[in-house]
């Protein structure tokens, strides 16, 4: 049975849900780290409100969602004014699926393809720009709040 994730929570302010606060990295096939500055998104009430209203990223910030255990996730831009990077991510760190430069304000359906245990959202083409691709693994295990 699939599991999905859909990211709404109308009427909901950005203030409304805190985010922790964090570093993760990628470790790339020539032995070269990418990391990021992220906020984590691990309660149904984080990942619902995801970036949601925010202005445009900074270059290396993003949003992790944790999922807690493995499922196909599928994700919307619904209420997202700026154009993100999806990576979807597996419980042992491969990339799956990066969708790149996401449509700001769309309600389609953008789907990890696998089951997947993480999604990274960060500034549309800046996957490309860092030069983060499949190859590149998610450096476990993150040091997730409780």
């Amino acid at each position: 049975m699939a599991l999905f994730a859909f990211f709404s929570l109308a009427g909901a302010a950005v203030g409304d849900v805190v985010f922790q606060r964090g570093q993760l990295a990628f470790e790339t096939e020539s032995g070269g780290r990418i990391t990021f500055e992220v906020e984590w998104a691990v309660t149904a009430e984080q990942r619902a409100r995801g970036l949601m209203e925010r202005p445009a990223l900074p270059d290396r910030t993003g949003m992790l969602f944790d999922f807690g255990d493995s499922r196909m996730v599928t994700m919307w831009m619904a209420n997202t004014p700026e154009s993100l990077d999806m990576i979807f991510v597996d419980e042992t760190g491969r990339i799956v699926r990066i969708a790149e430069r996401t449509t700001p304000y769309s309600e389609a359906i953008v789907s990890s393809g696998e089951p997947v245990r993480y999604a990274l959202e960060i500034r549309g083409g800046h996957a490309a720009e860092l030069g983060l691709d499949p190859s590149a693994r998610l450096v476990l295990p993150l040091d997730l709040p409780e």
